[in-house]
């Protein structure tokens, strides 16, 4: 059984609507090269992505692009299985990417042998997910910033069982890596 892990960018008040350009990554500004390859070891741990349509098209329109991407990102993604969940969306128009229709498919993906499926982003998605019951990881990059209000990582009353941490990391720039397993 495979694990599916969600792995967000977070801010310390639990905000992941990263439209305020609080969080980047491969910015040359800052060095966050040890965060990246932290994310780079957690991408060889997995061989599928799991989205949800509107940040399966966003991402979709952006990396393929990508011809001078110096984090690897851009191989990454093509290399590995990608999957859109949506009722609505007909070919998903990016190599090795397939539409899923349900929860019940996604369910039936974790069934399959492999390597960790991660979701990012996605946030209603995510919050199916969660609801669900089907996520088993959360790899959570805490940034050092507070915004107030946005799209938030765990909505009122979600029922999220209880957490067990496997792993604390702090990095150059002040982001901590907090993972917790739900099993």
């Amino acid at each position: 059984m495979r694990d599916l892990v969600v792995t967000q960018n977070i801010t310390l008040d639990g905000v992941i609507d990263a439209s305020e350009g609080w969080f980047t990554v491969g910015d040359d500004a800052v060095d966050q090269s040890d965060v990246l390859a932290e994310l780079m070891k957690h991408t060889a741990r997995c061989d599928a992505v799991l989205y949800g349509r509107v940040t399966f098209e966003q991402f979709r329109s952006y990396w393929p692009a990508q011809t001078n991407d110096r984090t690897g990102i851009t191989a990454e993604l093509n290399r590995m299985t990608k999957y859109a969940v949506s009722r609505t969306m007909g070919d998903p128009g990016w190599v090795n990417s397939v539409v899923l229709r349900d929860l019940d498919a996604v369910a039936a993906l974790k069934e399959l042998p492999g390597r960790d499926i991660v979701t990012t982003g996605s946030i209603q998605l995510v919050h199916q997910l969660i609801a669900a019951g089907l996520v088993d990881e959360y790899r959570l990059f805490v940034y050092p910033v507070v915004l107030g209000g946005g799209a938030r990582l765990f909505e009122e009353g979600s029922k999220v069982p209880p957490l067990r941490q496997v792993e604390a990391k702090t990095f150059r720039s002040g982001v901590v890596l907090l993972r917790y397993r739900t099993d």
